[in-house]
């Protein structure tokens, strides 16, 4: 093990990067290159040092300077909508489905009040915010 792949220095570790990682931050970049917010020159370089980071750490720098860290280029990206267009349709799918089996039950039960409406409110509530931010993660996620 060399001294600079030390991932413990003093009381701070430092983690490593995935594979995955650096694919989203070179999509990324990608999707800023295409908006022209980065010459083609400047993001050539910011790609190499994407797939030649070893540590998290160095991957923060290179979308930093990018609107909301370049995930609103990366949303705006054909491909990306296509996918969150279907995962809000598979979204809306099971709370229809979730729908059908609360009404159901609730006509079995034989009770006056219409109580499936406090699950489904959180249900439809979910599938609204869904459709609206196009992506279904915790806010704390989306921070990198």
């Amino acid at each position: 093990m060399h001294p600079e792949d030390a991932t413990w220095s003093g009381s701070a570790a430092r983690l490593r990067t995935s594979d995955t990682e650096r694919e989203e931050i070179a999509e990324i970049l990608r999707a800023a290159m295409a908006e022209g917010r980065l010459s083609l020159d400047e993001g050539e370089e910011r790609l190499t040092a994407a797939y030649a980071a070893k540590f998290r750490d160095e991957l923060d720098g290179l979308t930093r300077d990018l609107p909301h860290g370049g995930r609103q280029a990366l949303a705006r990206m054909p491909h990306r909508r296509a996918a969150t267009r279907r995962a809000v349709q598979r979204h809306a799918s099971f709370v229809l489905i979730v729908a059908g089996l609360l009404t159901g039950l609730w006509v079995l039960s034989g009770a006056a009040f219409f109580w499936p409406v406090f699950p489904l409110f959180f249900l439809v509530t979910g599938l609204l915010r869904h459709a609206r931010e196009g992506r279904w993660e915790p806010r704390a996620q989306l921070r990198h």
